[in-house]
């Protein structure tokens, strides 16, 4: 449980833990929300199709109230039988004894755990109880970890956003603001000097050209990156045939024995890319600009981005670096126990690899 950081994910491990643990029919985990019901609540035990002919999830009533509101652990031979008990959906699986243990993080409730038909001819006892106490404690410390870890994305993302931001206001706008400026001198020199509003005209063309090329590499890293749902090769892949499109440069991907990584680390390894990819494309002049991706025997992964562009000098690194995003493409790479170099010279192209190791 405490190796996952999504919380999805750590509610699925957790509940399913529980089911196997105890040797239950049924488990289920709900996380309450401030308005009366569940923000989620996840079964395990329950086919997709019947969880889908149960219908919305379950209102805080009965004995899932007592269980998040009281919250002390509930042990019943039939719940049925409970004088809080207040029935169920029509496609909602009959059960008998019960289970429910709340998950606590210091006075606050942060989820529950229940748990319906022991297999077994005597129902849950005092061991099964305790085992769920220990279980709900290891959840709550798994369950906080993965909120934080959600919420550090967050502020993440909305740096990243920020920083865009001001991205499109000190590129794009600049050149707009020069572009009009531009037009409008070619306009007051048509008449009386068209040769100067011809090339007034030609430097027009110059300026709308960089600024859709400003706009386009804005929008780009705008696109949302699907690592939850897809993961990183086809997300990445999908990133690298945008770029291919969009630019003149010919940008090609390959990759060779990746296997599936932490999230956090799947997700370093996409930024540094577009970094990368970004300088590439923006800032060296390249024609070519190659991205690579293979699996290391320790099950880590190595990431490198090749141009044949201008290069820079190392030397010259510290004002380099700020230009380039050097400086946040390493703490990225540290971030997540792993390191960036980079390779460039005048005249030869930069290459960047970063490595994570495996767990």
């Amino acid at each position: 449980m405490s190796r996952r950081l999504e919380v999805g994910e750590v509610l699925r491990r957790i509940t399913a833990s529980a089911r196997s643990l105890l040797g239950a029919r049924y488990a289920a985990l709900g996380v309450p929300d401030d308005h009366g019901g569940f923000a989620q609540f996840v079964v395990d035990g329950v086919s997709e199709e019947q969880w889908r002919a149960i219908g919305p999830l379950p209102r805080q009533h009965g004995v899932l109230a007592a269980m998040l509101h009281e919250a002390v652990p509930q042990r019943l031979a039939d719940v049925r039988r409970d004088p809080r008990f207040e029935g169920w959906p029509d496609a909602h699986p009959e059960m008998s004894d019960f289970l429910g243990v709340p998950i606590t993080d210091g006075d606050e409730t942060v989820g529950a755990l229940f748990l319906a038909d022991k297999q077994g001819p005597h129902g849950f006892t005092d061991h099964d109880e305790e085992l769920a106490r220990i279980l709900a404690a290891h959840a709550a410390l798994a369950l906080t970890n993965a909120c934080l870890y959600e919420r550090s994305r967050e502020l993440t993302l909305a740096g990243e956003r920020a920083r865009i931001a001001h991205e499109l206001h000190d590129a794009v706008s600049q050149k707009l603001f020069s572009l009009r400026l531009t037009a409008q001198a070619a306009a007051a020199l048509v008449d009386r000097d068209p040769a100067r509003a011809r090339g007034e005209l030609a430097e027009v063309a110059r300026l709308a050209a960089e600024a859709a090329d400003e706009l386009r590499a804005v929008v780009v890293e705008l696109r949302p990156a699907a690592l939850d749902e897809d993961g990183l090769l086809p997300t990445l892949a999908s990133h690298v045939e945008v770029l291919n499109r969009a630019h003149a440069a010919r940008v090609a991907f390959t990759a060779d024995g990746v296997r599936a990584l932490p999230a956090a680390q799947e997700e370093a390894l996409l930024r540094v890319a577009q970094e990368a990819l970004h300088n590439a494309l923006r800032h060296s002049g390249a024609a070519s600009v190659s991205v690579e991706l293979r699996g290391t025997p320790s099950r880590g992964a190595v990431l490198r981005v090749v141009d044949d562009g201008r290069g820079f000098d190392p030397a010259s690194v510290r004002r380099a670096g700020r230009r380039l995003g050097l400086v946040s493409m390493r703490d990225r790479a540290a971030g997540v126990g792993g390191s960036l170099t980079v390779e460039s010279a005048p005249g030869k192209g930069t290459a960047v690899e970063m490595e994570v190791p495996g767990g």
